[in-house]
């Protein structure tokens, strides 16, 4: 018999909970991680960097907008990307060192000071009026140092901020939050530039950023003390380059976090299409804006692969789900390098997408819950070389390519050969795919 609100009575009720109950779980199950957000520290961190990285998109459109329009030459608005990349070449594992020996909280403080202080330029640039494609790119200099400075403190202070078992789950939180904002900011940016045009629309850009930004300087600033953990031995930490040597001989002679590198540099060299989505873009798919659809396509299946992440924090053989990752990278790049319907081919970049989150956050979680406190900084600085770098490299390599042999085999040839050359460093080197990280109950910090 039901009631009337068509409820089944009897056992009929425990068993309409028990499947309730059971939804529930498996949604739990998949849904994203947000216990990290339960730490209020962590919480105060996340809010202030999510707020920041959207803002920054603004400035992300903004520069090369202000450049072509100084200059009506895209070469000048490449060497944007030159100018970016090489202060993080450098200051990248100079301030890993730094998150290293100093308190962490300061590093961070700091840097995020310098970032506010360099997009201000950028603001008062634009408001005078200084038509200078040489100042221009020495402020993007200046960004990229404070972010080089900053950005391995900022990951380094993770495992200290959150258990040790709730990493992979706050990695997960930041890569799909910054994954988001660079889905939405760069929208927001365009309908700025829609309504006020170039001339009103870069001071507007520049200010929304500097204004968003004092969101991490307000979570720096509330964060407690992280002073460097002493080492085991007592003995004394050496200075400049000798510190930067001592993190990449750590790092060679630690196997597994080495091989963790070497597979995402493999993923982002040998299969990273970008730089072919003009060209195929408008041969293919016929121009218009498809290229839009193809750029957007990876970042907005990581922004999914985000929401959908909870299983990721349970997994105890990070080191297979790795290489599994890197592999479904490389075949869907390559399936989607053969696709002949738009739709398609965005639907497979977006599952490359999802895999890149996948391997992002195992990579991140393995270097942070391996590596001792005391090389967490530097092993971050060569992780911001890395993945500044890797990508970069990729277009290098595909561009390259695609002029000798064609933009067909330049991206689907790169997606087969990453897949393959992750597998074969699997089996070559097994213990990256031996890899486990230890249960929760051995994991959780005191």
């Amino acid at each position: 018999m039901k009631t009337g609100t068509g409820v089944k009575t009897g056992t009929g009720v425990q068993d309409t909970a028990g499947e309730a109950g059971e939804r529930s779980v498996t949604a739990r199950r998949w849904a994203i991680d947000l216990r990290p957000l339960r730490v209020p520290t962590y919480r105060r961190l996340w809010t202030g960097n999510s707020v920041a990285m959207f803002g920054f998109q603004f400035t992300a459109v903004a520069v090369p907008v202000e450049m072509y329009a100084l200059t009506r030459d895209s070469f000048w608005v490449g060497l944007i990307g030159v100018a970016a990349f090489l202060p993080l070449l450098v200051f990248g594992l100079w301030g890993g060192v730094i998150a290293d020996r100093r308190d962490r909280r300061q590093v961070l403080l700091v840097g995020s000071v310098l970032l506010w202080l360099s997009t201000l330029g950028l603001l008062v640039q634009a408001l005078l009026g200084a038509r200078s494609p040489v100042l221009l790119l020495v402020l993007v200099a200046v960004q990229s140092i404070a972010f080089a400075i900053s950005s391995p403190a900022r990951s380094a202070m993770l495992p200290r901020l959150v258990p040790l078992d709730l990493v992979p789950a706050a990695s997960t939180l930041n890569y799909t939050t910054n994954t988001a904002a660079t889905v939405a900011g760069p929208m927001v940016a365009g309908l700025i530039f829609g309504i006020w045009g170039t001339d009103t629309g870069l001071p507007i850009a520049y200010a929304a950023d500097a204004l968003l930004l004092t969101a991490l300087i307000w979570a720096a600033r509330g964060l407690p003390a992280l002073p460097p953990e002493p080492d085991p031995d007592g003995a004394p930490r050496r200075r400049g380059l000798a510190s930067v040597v001592d993190g990449f001989r750590y790092l060679v002679t630690t196997r597994v976090l080495m091989l963790s590198f070497v597979i995402d540099l493999i993923a982002m060299i040998l299969a990273m299409p970008r730089a072919l989505f003009p060209e195929v873009a408008e041969e293919r798919f016929g121009g218009g804006a498809a290229v839009g659809w193809l750029f957007s396509a990876i970042a907005f299946g990581a922004l999914l692969g985000g929401l959908t992440s909870g299983w990721i924090g349970r997994l105890q053989r990070q080191g297979l789900a790795l290489v599994v990752a890197v592999v479904g990278w490389g075949v869907a790049v390559a399936l989607a390098g053969l696709a002949g319907q738009l739709w398609l081919a965005v639907g497979l970049l977006a599952v490359a997408g999802a895999a890149d989150l996948v391997s992002a956050v195992l990579r991140q979680s393995m270097l942070l819950v391996h590596a001792p406190d005391r090389m967490r900084g530097r092993l971050q600085g060569v992780n911001t070389v890395v993945v500044a770098g890797g990508p970069r490299l990729g277009d290098l390599r595909a561009g390259s390519m695609a002029a000798g042999l064609g933009s067909g085999v330049a991206w689907v040839g790169g997606g087969l050969a990453a897949a393959a050359l992750a597998v074969l460093l699997a089996v070559a080197f097994p213990a990256l795919a031996r890899y486990r990280t230890a249960p929760p109950a051995a994991t959780r910090q005191p």
